[in-house]
């Protein structure tokens, strides 16, 4: 197995990447806020798709290193997961026509009923909408929004915005991350 640390460059390219996406993903957790109501559509899919784009250069990156560095095109085909690969261009598939149809409530339809994927997805759908109802949240997923916003909100420096927003309870975690957060000073040539 090979040892050799990632090159630098491609190391901080990668973190240059990563930081967008994470950025985006923040935005789209920000216009699903009912105070975003007249844009969440358009602005949810344009963040989303912006993070998976950006995602994915992150693994072509790495991908074409891989490759530069001789490793095997099975080993890399592997690596890459291109099974689970969804081209956006097809639009949505079945499969997610029936996760939406199941966190809304909706029946399947009879054609769609037909394949076990479908039912599985819908079924998902159904207890995802179940656990919307409880108001207790996973912990883990409330401090990564909490943390997602309270970044977002320090380097903007609009702290007070997230109670304008966010639900309580994430508002206020969220604040305290950003209370805790320095904003990094650029370092200045001479």
């Amino acid at each position: 197995m090979d040892s050799t640390p990632m090159p630098e460059p491609l190391r901080r390219a990668i973190h240059q990447l990563v930081s967008e996406a994470v950025q985006n993903c923040q935005e789209v957790l920000r216009y699903t806020e009912p105070d975003q109501a007249h844009t969440w559509k358009r602005m949810t899919l344009y963040r989303a798709t912006d993070a998976a784009d950006t995602m994915n250069m992150v693994a072509m990156l790495i991908a074409a290193y891989c490759e530069r560095t001789g490793m095997a095109p099975e080993t890399l085909q592997s690596y890459l997961q291109v099974g689970q690969q969804e081209l956006r261009s097809a639009g949505p598939q079945e499969e997610s026509r029936a996760h939406v149809a199941g966190l809304l409530g909706e029946a399947l339809s009879y054609e769609a009923m037909r394949t076990s994927t479908n039912r599985e997805e819908h079924r998902e759908g159904q207890l995802e909408a179940e656990r919307a109802k409880r108001p207790e949240d996973d912990p883990q997923k409330l401090f990564t929004e909490a943390c997602l916003h309270g970044l977002k909100a320090r380097l903007c420096e609009d702290v007070d915005s997230l109670d304008s927003y966010l639900p309580p309870q994430v508002a206020a975690m969220a604040r305290k991350v950003a209370e805790v957060l320095e904003v990094p000073e650029l370092a200045t040539t001479s």
